[in-house]
C-alpha cells in the first residue's frame, strides 16, 4: 500500500513537470528527462533543500516565506543543470517554473486520496 501510495506520487510529480513545460516556453524537457528529473528532484528537495532553508531563515524571515519561491526556483535550477534534457532557459524561468509546478503539483495531490498516513 505504501508503494502504491509512493508510485502515483511520482507519476503526479513527472505529469506536473510535463504540465510545467507544456505551459512555459522558458522550460524544455524531453519524456526521459521528466522521469529522471522527478526523481533528482524529489532526491535534491528530500536532503539539500531543507539545509537551504535553514541557513536562510532570516531572508525568508524578513519577506515573509516568499524567498522560498527563489529557493524552490534554485532546486529545479540544479535540477536543470544537473539533467540531460531538462532544460530551463534562466533562473527567472527557474522561479517562475517552481510556482507553477508547485500549483500543479498541490492540485494534482488535492485529487488523489493519501491512504498512506489513514489509521483506521
Amino acid at each position: 500500500m505504501v508503494m502504491q501510495g509512493w508510485v502515483l506520487r511520482w507519476v503526479i510529480s513527472i505529469l506536473a513537470i510535463i504540465l510545467t513545460a507544456a505551459l512555459l516556453p522558458g522550460f524544455h524537457l524531453t519524456l526521459w528527462a521528466a522521469i529522471v528529473g522527478s526523481l533528482f528532484l524529489g532526491v535534491i528537495n528530500a536532503f539539500i533543500r531543507p539545509l537551504l532553508l535553514l541557513v536562510t531563515l532570516p531572508f525568508n524571515i524578513l519577506t515573509l516565506g516568499l524567498f522560498t519561491l527563489v529557493i524552490n526556483g534554485f532546486m529545479l535550477w540544479i535540477t536543470s543543470v544537473t539533467i540531460r534534457g531538462f532544460d530551463i532557459d534562466g533562473f527567472g524561468w527557474a522561479v517562475l517554473s517552481a510556482i507553477v509546478l508547485s500549483l500543479i503539483s498541490a492540485a494534482g495531490s488535492y485529487w488523489v486520496e493519501d491512504r498512506t498516513f489513514r489509521y483506521k
